[in-house]
């Protein structure tokens, strides 16, 4: 059994988000859903970006890291589109994190003021038709993991869904490319319990 912290999209504590935890649980996983928000979520991306542009991205980083402050370390941190960069950023502070999985969104770890914490592994899924996509950015994160020690897996996955993994998001979900990211996020899981 692996502790693991999933950190929501910019849309919130979607249906979806509460879906995947639920995954989670039933492979035997103690998750704790990460919930910056306080219970608002979104259906638009513009009404949710200007919410977070309102309350300021050091708020939320500094709300994921509050949120998780009593997690044992060695939990895994699994975030979803915004909530990448908010794992990303847990595990630089953390450090003694066992992975990172990045949904849909990645960050340069700089451009948040971090530096990847070393021998922490990572995950990265995306479609490559994204709209939302940024690969430099996914390219700085898997140089970052790699410098640090680690193994950076990327996974590209036909389609365009940015949330693709999230049945709630039903103009964007790709059952199949979901099915099979989520058989590679509880095999990196159950790597990570044997480390």
């Amino acid at each position: 059994m692996t502790t693991v912290a999933v950190f929501h999209s910019v849309l919130g504590v979607r249906p979806g988000i509460d879906q995947a935890a639920e995954l989670l649980r039933s492979h035997g996983h103690e998750v704790r859903v990460v919930d910056q928000y306080d219970g608002t979520v979104f259906d638009d991306y513009d009404l949710a970006g200007a919410y977070v542009e309102k309350v300021g991205f050091p708020v939320l980083m500094a709300r994921a890291v509050k949120l998780t402050a009593d997690l044992p370390d060695g939990f895994v941190a699994i975030g979803f589109s915004n909530g990448g960069g908010m794992a990303e950023y847990v595990a630089a502070k953390r450090r003694r994190l066992r992975g990172v999985v990045i949904v849909s969104g990645a960050l340069d770890p700089a451009e948040i003021g971090v530096t990847w914490p070393s021998a922490v592994p990572a995950q990265l899924h995306a479609t490559v038709g994204d709209p939302r996509r940024v690969q430099a950015w996914i390219d700085t994160v898997v140089a970052a993991v790699e410098r640090a020690g680690a193994t950076a897996e990327v996974f590209d996955y036909p389609g365009s869904g940015h949330l693709f993994a999230d049945a709630s998001k039903a103009d964007e979900y790709q059952p199949a490319e979901a099915d099979l990211m989520w058989s590679r996020v509880t095999g990196f899981l159950a790597r990570s319990e044997a480390c």
